[in-house]
């Protein structure tokens, strides 16, 4: 039997004296002197290498299931011109035994129980090769070792998705710093000219318009022709003449000044990574690109790890890659799971309407899956083609037809009813004037987009003024109400006799007109006297006009209801002296 084993050095070919010992379970003792390795084993040839570069090129060969042409050249010398094809060959990598068997039809041996032997000849290798120092193979091996790691390095598959899972985790880091950095630009400079927030709304255009225009004071000479456009202008220019801010120092307006340079510079180079981060995305995956956008892609790889590790999900980890803590807070508290993670960011779930979001995530995650397969499993002369990306275009094509036609009747049902009754679909081809994949969905957009009409800016500007007279009036309001608290209180005395006058029951009203007309008849000259009861226009405002009747009373009548007063409080009294006699009779 013979026994090939892979050096530093080269590749040694050694002959097995004793093929029974090597079940034996005590082959480690034969190993244990350099005489017993010798005994058992026996060089029968050696073939070294040429060069440390000729060296990594044989390992790596081998590592990957291959046979490298020095040592298919040397086995084709050693055994097969000799005729010893017959001959079993003992191999300690199981990958080799195919291409050995298939390439030059030697019988090759690979087995767990042949690792012992193996070892025991790693252990003694420099004693079984003669005349070799074991320094010298050391110092073999190290070297070997390096050239193999940076080969290996050098020529990854994986480090261009390095460069994508950096490239997309520095924009999102340049997105926070424009946002702080715009919103303090905002907050200091707001307290010059606070009317200019309300104006500009994007950061970029803000920034641009301090560094231009300095002082507000500065705004009616500048010309923002190249940053606004002309209705903005003309509305910034009218706003800063009427302006509520304060006035700010020289030394303040060079810092704000300092600080915009820093935002205008980082939306620069963020602009720049962008288009780096879009090439990058184009190159390597071009599918996943052109199905979900480069940052919805650059996101899924840069979670998953890398571009292969992202083709190994299946579609159902994609859909919700991204939202794992939602999922086992979902699971833990038996509630239902999340139905999309990170894909959620892609245009085709963004423009589904909410109720067909879920059914679209998972839609666009299944084709997600075959996309990133492809571009996984393609080499790098495929990705350049024209038609690397055909497979994410129609795949893409598919889902917005099937979107319209769920949009069409709204459920699963209605589709299948669309499909067989309704209008038919026509046959997605791939033709000249068909529109490309619009990458501008799915990347931030930094131009200023003012919407708001000439009215509403001006409205703006004048907010603050508007809140300042509104102030004034809450407090004259708040004043007058407590002036009328007081006045009310003090006619509640004169309002309560009002109120007794009013309460009077009907029968002494019949009662008063009765004997009013009965003094009239008695009184031949009929002498009427008109009273009228003087009220204050508070009590007015009070009680109504109600208590504006004229009442028209004779002399007499008002001389009978005070004796009857009278006539009352002393049968009262009466009462209550009979009421003590009685209780002191009793006792």
């Amino acid at each position: 039997m013979l026994v090939l084993y892979e050096t530093a050095m080269g590749f040694a070919l050694f002959k097995l004296t004793d093929g029974a010992k090597m079940t034996s379970p005590d082959l480690h003792k034969e190993f244990e002197t350099p005489e017993g390795a010798n005994k058992l084993l026996k060089l029968k040839s050696l073939h070294r290498f040429a060069s440390t570069a000729t060296a990594v090129e044989e390992i790596t060969a081998i590592q990957e299931g291959k046979i490298g042409k020095g040592l298919k050249d040397f086995l084709n010398k050693v055994i097969v011109e000799k005729g010893k094809n017959k001959e079993q060959l003992l191999v300690v990598d199981p990958k080799l035994v195919r291409p050995i068997n298939k390439k030059l039809g030697i019988n090759v041996v690979s087995d767990s129980d042949s690792l012992d032997l193996f070892r025991g000849i790693r252990s003694q290798l420099s004693a079984l090769l003669d005349g070799l120092d074991p320094k010298d193979l050391a110092t073999m091996s190290l070297g070997l070792s390096h050239s193999l790691s940076r080969f290996k390095l050098k020529f990854s598959p994986d480090k261009v998705d390095t460069m994508v899972v950096q490239a997309i985790a520095l924009l999102d880091d340049l997105d926070k710093e424009i946002n702080i950095y715009a919103m303090r630009v905002k907050e200091w400079y707001g307290w010059h000219f606070p009317e200019m927030a309300k104006i500009l709304s994007d950061n970029i255009a803000y920034a641009k318009v301090v560094k231009l225009m300095g002082f507000r004071t500065n705004a009616s000479s500048t010309d923002f022709a190249a940053i606004l456009p002309e209705d903005l202008e003309a509305t910034l220019k009218a706003a800063a003449e009427i302006s509520m801010g304060t006035e700010i120092s020289d030394s303040d307006i060079a810092h704000i000044h300092a600080l915009c340079d820093q935002v205008i510079s980082i939306a620069a180079y963020r602009t720049q990574l962008a288009e780096y981060l879009r090439n990058r995305m184009v190159a390597i995956a071009p599918n996943l690109t052109a199905l979900v956008g480069e940052l919805v892609g650059a996101r899924l790889i840069s979670h998953a790890g890398s571009l292969l590790s992202l083709a190994k999900h299946p579609a159902s980890t994609i859909q919700i890659l991204g939202a794992e803590k939602a999922l086992f807070r979902a699971l833990k508290t038996k509630h239902d799971t999340p139905k999309y993670g990170l894909i959620y960011h892609a245009s085709l779930v963004g423009q589904a309407p909410p109720k067909l979001k879920g059914k679209m995530a998972r839609m666009v995650a299944t084709k997600t899956a075959l996309s990133v397969r492809v571009d996984a499993l393609t080499d790098a002369d495929g990705k350049s083609e024209p038609t690397a990306p055909s497979i994410g275009v129609e795949n893409r094509a598919k889902l917005e037809s099937r979107l319209r036609a769920l949009e069409y009747e709204g459920d699963a049902s209605g589709v299948r009813k669309f499909a067989q009754n309704g209008k038919q679909q026509e046959r997605f081809e791939m033709k000249g004037n068909a529109q490309s994949y619009n990458a501008s969905a799915d990347a931030v957009d930094l131009v200023s987009t003012q919407r708001e009409p000439m009215e509403l800016a001006v409205q703006a500007v004048l907010d603050t003024k508007e809140e300042k007279r509104r102030a004034k009036e809450e407090k004259k309001a708040k004043r007058r109400a407590e002036k009328e608290k007081v006045n009310t209180s003090e006619g509640d005395e004169d309002a309560m006799e009002v109120d007794s006058e009013h309460k009077g029951s009907t029968n002494e009203k019949r009662k008063r007109r009765e004997s009013a007309a009965a003094a009239v008849n008695d009184d031949g000259d009929g002498d009427v006297t008109m009273v009228r009861l003087s009220i204050s226009r508070r009590k007015l405002s009070k009680y109504g006009p109600v208590c504006l009747q004229e009442v028209e009373e004779t002399e007499a009548e008002r001389k009978a209801r005070k004796k009857a007063k009278k006539a009352e409080k002393a049968a009262a009294a009466g009462d209550s002296s009979q009421k003590k006699k009685k209780k002191a009779d009793t006792n």
